[in-house]
């Protein structure tokens, strides 16, 4: 019983009924006559594709801003690399490195701009950054209407004007960091070069985070007070903590779509936020505390727990289910997360 007490308590309530439901939902999939080796395919590319939206949430959140419901910046800018590549007519690796060159920059000036603006409203960054991303949204919906792209794989087959709402990537990066030294075991294709890509930018969040200025930037987010007694700069902290994160979901974006196939433009970007909010949270974050673990572990879950939940729930509910129990699944984490104390264990 001690012993049971202890898992609980190391665990927490929501990873273990997360947990609990994944197993459930992988028996009745299977029982259902669904593969197991193509649904653990589907889990291992959802975590990769993913995780670095996920791992976006770690630098606000130890810098004291808190979770950043502004995903929605970076990404917009991940996109302009993208279709700036695509407009080139640029393929594979050249295409993506085209993609990236373009969106760090204009993500760093974006989240430098956007750090300011949360430096001024301090104690409600996610009220502000949820406003700001969907006003964001709106305006870059204008833009992509009267965006001077001229390549006709992305303009409107009618007049030639305007991007469409949803493009492929299959002559430009479309797949590749998947395709890169794939493998499969019992049937389960892993893509090495995703995982790989993933565990780079993991591996410099950590690293960063073990640095002087990074442990500076922590110390920023777990006390004000405390942090400007010892000399700290907290605002220039939480600058850069926006910076890394409007960065992070730049590269995402673009990891997420060579993965998908496509790029999704318009309203999409404001649905990438409240599931990366949500995993985070589901892997023990805090609106205080996050690390690596807690972005491996809440993504893994959560986007496992959608992969197999969903179409057991199709077949059982002959598909009339399945995206309300996605919106129920990804809302309700998060305002269970920010319903308890502070200082409360996810």
């Amino acid at each position: 019983m001690e012993i049971i007490k202890n898992l609980y308590k190391k665990i927490g309530f929501p990873r273990l009924i997360i947990t609990v439901f994944l197993i459930m939902f992988l028996i009745s999939a299977v029982g259902l006559g669904l593969s197991l080796p193509d649904l653990l395919t589907d889990i291992i590319n959802r975590f990769g594709m993913n995780a670095i939206m996920v791992l976006a949430m770690v630098p606000t959140i130890q810098a004291g801003t808190g979770i950043n419901l502004n995903l929605a910046l970076g990404v917009i800018f991940g996109l302009i690399g993208a279709l700036v590549s695509m407009e080139m007519g640029l393929q594979g690796w050249n295409s993506m490195i085209v993609a990236f060159s373009i969106a760090i920059p204009l993500a760093i000036i974006a989240g430098y701009l956007y750090g300011l603006l949360m430096n001024r409203i301090k104690g409600q960054e996610m009220t502000v950054g949820n406003y700001f991303g969907f006003s964001i949204v709106s305006l870059m919906c204008i833009f992509w209407l009267i965006a001077p792209f001229k390549n006709e794989s992305l303009v409107w087959a009618m007049g030639g004007k305007g991007l469409r709402v949803t493009l492929t990537l299959e002559d430009s990066f479309g797949s590749l960091l998947n395709d890169f030294l794939a493998f499969k075991i019992a049937g389960v294709k892993i893509p090495t070069g995703l995982l790989l890509f993933f565990a780079i930018c993991a591996g410099l969040v950590y690293l960063f985070t073990n640095t002087k200025t990074g442990t500076a930037l922590r110390v920023s987010g777990s006390g004000e007070k405390f942090a400007v007694s010892n000399g700290l700069n907290v605002d220039k902290y939480r600058i850069l903590s926006v910076i890394i994160s409007t960065v992070l979901a730049a590269i995402g974006i673009i990891i997420y779509s060579q993965a998908f196939g496509f790029l999704q433009l318009y309203n999409a970007p404001l649905y990438v936020s409240m599931p990366a909010a949500a995993s985070i949270l589901i892997g023990g974050a805090t609106l205080k505390k996050a690390t690596i673990t807690h972005v491996i572990i809440g993504t893994f879950l959560f986007q496992g727990l959608l992969v197999v939940a969903l179409p057991v729930i199709n077949i059982v509910s002959e598909g009339s289910m399945a995206e309300i129990i996605r919106i129920t699944i990804s809302n309700g984490i998060i305002l269970y997360a920010l319903t308890r104390k502070a200082g409360d264990t996810a």
